[in-house]
């Protein structure tokens, strides 16, 4: 069955159901037998049918309309990522429909098929890795998805960023540089790649390349709030760390905070490196030394990757690598 033509009509009758039940299913109303209910989403799969959630006489007048799912909308590497994105949207006069996914992997696929409901042309899409369910619905849909400062370790899908690997491995070398040679290194979860394909990769490859040993004490796996700061310090001072590499800001402001009320000097005693240069960089004392990402031009320029991928132009590269380098402010002793 040809994808444009699949109507309510089609998965009512290849499920032997009235097109009121098919449209209760869809609306997630709850009066539907668990069995009916489990017919219909079946048929739904099987006919790849999308609920259209734009009006029929509206097609006439094209507009492009782009789903943007972002993970935390609160989070300042996001919400900067965003701009960047909005504002080529805005030059190109595309309509954005904003979804926040709140980092749950549920959600992130539930929201990317409300987006193909509405028939957006693109999707970009931010988050922290790709799961399978999530990469089985990218294939599924022939919409053009791009990803922005997020990965695809297969390749599979466009996505622009930076060499998180390289960035790391230079921040704790200029630790070790400084004298350090017990480095933490914290970030989320490494089971996403961003963090344990990569950053931990450079880390380790610091580490190596001047006769260092690892040591996973020093290696910490923590949520990105200001509030884990306090624990998170704690944690790496037992084992006697002199420095950290911090993958998110707002932790970082957290634990630099925990080093200063302990009396601790910065950068004397301890250095800090984060890894996103936001504006709370700029508002501690003493300001914390950062990798320098272009969070704007990561934002652009998915943008107008997804816009070529769109259109069908050609393209020569789709993982794209943004520069970026590092900024030696208040928390890095000078060399």
């Amino acid at each position: 069955m040809d994808k444009q033509t699949i109507t309510i009509y089609d998965v009512a009758r290849e499920a032997g159901v009235s097109m009121a039940t098919v449209s209760r299913v869809v609306n997630g109303n709850p009066n539907v037998k668990p069995t009916t209910r489990k017919k219909v989403l079946d048929v739904i799969d099987r006919l790849d049918y999308r609920p259209n959630a734009v009006a029929r006489g509206l097609a006439s007048k094209k507009t492009t309309t782009v789903g943007v799912i972002i993970p935390d909308v609160t989070n300042l590497y996001f919400s900067s990522l965003a701009r960047g994105i909005d504002d080529i949207a805005t030059m190109y006069k595309y309509n954005i429909i904003l979804a926040n996914s709140d980092e749950n992997e549920h959600k992130e696929v539930q929201v990317l098929n409300t987006l193909l409901a509405k028939q957006v042309d693109g999707v970009i899409f931010m988050g922290n890795k790709i799961t399978e369910e999530l990469r089985a619905e990218f294939s599924r849909s022939r919409t053009p998805v791009v990803l922005a400062g997020t990965v695809d370790p297969d390749g599979q899908v466009g996505s622009v960023n930076i060499d998180y690997k390289t960035a790391t491995e230079d921040s704790v070398t200029s630790l070790i540089e400084n004298g350090n040679k017990k480095i933490a290194f914290i970030s989320e979860s490494h089971d996403e790649p961003i963090n344990g394909m990569y950053r931990l990769e450079g880390y380790k490859s610091a580490l190596k390349n001047a006769g260092i040993d690892y040591d996973e004490e020093l290696v910490v796996q923590s949520e990105y709030t200001y509030k884990v700061g306090e624990a998170v310090f704690e944690q790496i001072s037992k084992v006697g760390a002199t420095a950290a590499v911090v993958a998110d800001d707002e932790l970082a402001v957290g634990i630099l905070n925990a080093a200063l009320d302990r009396g601790i000097n910065v950068p004397e005693e301890f250095e800090l490196i984060t890894s996103n240069n936001s504006k709370l960089t700029d508002m501690t004392r003493p300001q914390l030394s950062t990798i320098v990402q272009p969070l704007y031009d990561i934002g652009a320029v998915s943008m107008r990757l997804l816009t070529k991928l769109m259109n069908k132009e050609e393209i020569d590269e789709k993982t794209i690598k943004l520069p970026f380098h590092i900024l030696n402010k208040g928390t890095t002793k000078e060399n």
